[in-house]
C-alpha cells in the first residue's frame, strides 16, 4: 500500500512537472527570505556579540525579555500600538469601502480614474517625505496651519510640543496615504458582483442607497473579513516608518506616540543589543499569532464561509 503510494506520489510529481517547475522560484523565495530568516529567534534567548555569531553567542534565558518588561515602557508601547491599529483599521475599512462604492457609483468614467489616480498616488509617496510634508505642515515657525492661524490673528499652536493632538495627526496620514491602495480591493470585490443582483433591485424600486446597503455592503462582507483578520494579526504591529518619520526623536511627544517598534529601535540604538530587540520581536509576534487565532475562532462561531482557515 505504501508503494502503491508512492508510486502515484512520484507520478503527479511527473505529470505536473512544468507547473511546479514554475511555482519552484516563488518557493525558493519564500524559504529563503520568510521561513530561513525565523531561525534567528533563538537571538532571543542569547547575549548576542559579533564574535560567536547568532549560533556561538552565550544564552541568556529570558534576560532580553526581563530588560523590555522592567524599563516601565512594555505596557505603554503596547497599549499605544494595539489602540492606533485598531483606529487605523477601523477608519481604513469605512473610508476604504465608501471610497469603492462612490467609484463603482459615479457614471463619468473620466472623472472616476482621475480621483482613483489621484487617491492611489499617496501610496507610492515615503514616509520620509510625509515626514517632510507633516513638518512644513505644523511647523511653529514656517508650518502652513501657523500662518493660517496668525493670518486671522490667532497666537501660533506648537503642535510639536502638544502630544494630545498628534494621534489625531497620525491617524490623518494613515487614511490619507491607505485610502487608495486599501479602496482597490473591496472595488474589485464590488466588480465581481453579479450585475442581474442590481437589476433585481431596480425593479423592486430600490434606489441608489438602498442598493449599496442592501446588496453591495453584503455582499462585499467575505472580503471586508478576510482583510479585517489580516489586519488584526499585525495589531501588535506598529508601523515604524509612519511613526519615526513623523514624530522622531521628539521626546516631548512619546507618551501619545510611542509603539514597540520605535521603542524597540531606540534601544538598539543606543545599547546595541541585538538580543532584547529578537525577544520583543518574538514577543509581538507571538501576541499577533494568538489574536489572529482568536478573531479567527470568534468569526467562525458567526459564519464558518468568512474564516480564513
Amino acid at each position: 500500500m505504501k508503494n502503491s503510494g508512492l508510486k502515484g506520489f512520484f507520478k503527479k510529481l511527473y505529470k505536473y512537472r512544468i507547473f511546479l517547475l514554475m511555482l519552484s522560484p516563488a518557493v525558493i523565495y519564500t524559504l529563503i527570505f520568510a521561513y530561513y530568516p525565523m531561525t534567528g529567534i533563538v537571538l532571543a534567548f542569547k547575549k548576542y556579540n559579533y564574535a560567536g555569531g547568532i549560533w556561538s553567542s552565550p544564552w541568556n534565558g529570558l534576560e532580553n525579555f526581563k530588560f523590555f518588561f522592567k524599563s516601565g515602557q512594555a505596557g505603554l508601547v503596547t497599549r499605544n500600538t494595539v489602540l492606533y491599529n485598531l483606529v487605523f483599521i477601523a477608519i481604513n475599512m469605512i473610508t476604504q469601502i465608501a471610497v469603492a462604492i462612490f467609484l463603482t457609483e459615479v457614471r463619468n468614467k473620466h472623472f472616476r480614474k482621475i480621483s482613483q489616480s489621484i487617491m492611489f498616488l499617496p501610496y507610492f509617496i515615503s514616509w520620509v517625505i510625509v515626514g517632510v510634508m507633516a513638518f512644513n505642515i505644523f511647523s511653529s515657525d514656517y508650518g502652513f496651519m501657523n500662518r493660517l492661524i496668525t493670518f486671522f490673528g490667532e497666537k501660533k499652536i506648537s503642535f510639536y510640543t502638544k502630544p494630545e493632538v498628534w494621534p489625531f495627526i497620525l491617524v490623518f496620514f494613515n487614511v490619507w496615504k491607505n485610502i487608495g491602495y486599501g479602496s482597490v480591493m473591496y472595488l474589485a470585490a464590488i466588480m465581481g458582483i453579479d450585475t442581474s443582483i442590481y437589476e433585481a433591485a431596480a425593479i423592486d424600486g430600490a434606489n441608489v442607497f438602498q442598493r449599496i446597503f442592501k446588496v453591495t455592503i453584503p455582499m462585499i462582507m467575505p472580503t471586508a473579513t478576510i482583510l479585517l483578520l489580516l489586519s488584526v494579526g499585525g495589531i501588535f504591529k506598529g508601523n515604524f516608518d509612519m511613526f519615526y518619520n513623523l514624530v522622531g526623536n521628539n521626546g516631548l511627544l512619546y507618551n501619545y506616540t510611542d509603539v514597540i517598534d520605535t521603542l524597540t529601535f531606540r534601544a538598539l540604538i543606543s545599547s546595541n543589543n541585538f538580543g532584547m530587540s529578537a525577544a520583543i520581536g518574538l514577543y509581538q509576534s507571538v501576541l499577533c499569532f494568538i489574536t489572529i487565532l482568536a478573531v479567527n475562532k470568534l468569526v467562525g462561531l458567526y459564519d464558518k464561509d468568512y474564516t480564513l482557515f
